[in-house]
């Protein structure tokens, strides 16, 4: 059986010391461990994160989709949680979180620099009617 795409960047990630290959090549990734809303099991995404003073930012886009990733419910049900972080150059750490939502100006500023900087994610909010989700992982 094919190895699906976001196992393929969990092994990446894990066998090299937090360095995955294309399209996330060097760029920073996070491992984001989540308990299932309902069904309590446990998953791990990867995703990009963006530096916010002591958080790491994450971005509920779901390329843009109508509706909102399983994780990003899943988080809102379980906010306390673990992540495996690497700034994308080598060397992953692994440790506790609490996810709070970014809202009003906070969200703002934190999501018109990341799609300045980011034009995949400027494209995505194009694509869907939703106000995309941004989501602080801070560690505890």
């Amino acid at each position: 059986m094919a190895e699906d795409f976001n196992s393929r960047v969990i092994r990446e990630f894990r066998e090299n010391d937090g360095k995955v290959g294309e399209p996330f090549t060097g760029l920073p990734m996070i491992l984001v461990h989540h308990v299932g809303a309902r069904s309590g099991t446990e998953r791990v995404t990867p995703l990009r994160w963006f530096a916010d003073g002591d958080s790491y930012v994450i971005v509920a886009s779901k390329a843009g989709a109508p509706d909102n990733p399983a994780w990003y419910h899943n988080l809102k049900a379980n906010p306390d949680t673990v992540v495996e972080v690497s700034d994308g150059t080598g060397g992953a750490e692994t440790f506790q979180v609490r996810s709070t939502e970014l809202t009003g100006a906070d969200r703002d500023r934190v999501w018109t620099r990341i799609k300045d900087d980011n034009e995949v994610f400027a494209g995505y909010e194009r694509k869907t009617d939703r106000t995309i989700p941004l989501l602080a992982l801070t560690p505890r």
